[in-house]
């Protein structure tokens, strides 16, 4: 294995980019502008309002559709796109398989 070809795997890469944004991190670090230290400087706060408590609890069960659908629709068309021209059986179970799952789906 050539030095260029082991610069490219995974875990030698993994951590060259990790120095490299701990790195980035620091020098941002170093020309940040400093903020003078007050009473409510960490405290939360968003939306113009200050600490007030959630009373919402939301419900993901609409939202379970839209995301099953998608994550069908994404994973179907990405083993199909990729498989290899010479394969003829696995994409007609796989597509089979998928449909079958969407009508499911659109049952529900």
């Amino acid at each position: 294995m050539n030095m260029s070809n082991l610069l490219l795997t995974p875990p030698i890469t993994f951590v060259i980019f990790l120095v490299l944004g701990l790195l980035i991190s620091y020098l941002g670090s170093l020309i940040q502008a400093k903020g003078k230290e007050s009473a409510g400087k960490l405290t939360s706060y968003a939306c113009g309002q200050s600490d007030v408590p959630n009373h919402v609890s939301p419900d993901y069960s609409q939202f379970f559709p839209y995301a099953f659908f998608f994550t069908i629709m994404h994973i179907l068309v990405l083993v199909l796109a990729t498989l290899p021209g010479d394969v003829v059986l696995l994409p007609i179970i796989y597509l089979v398989v998928g449909v079958m799952a969407l009508i499911i789906l659109f049952r529900r």
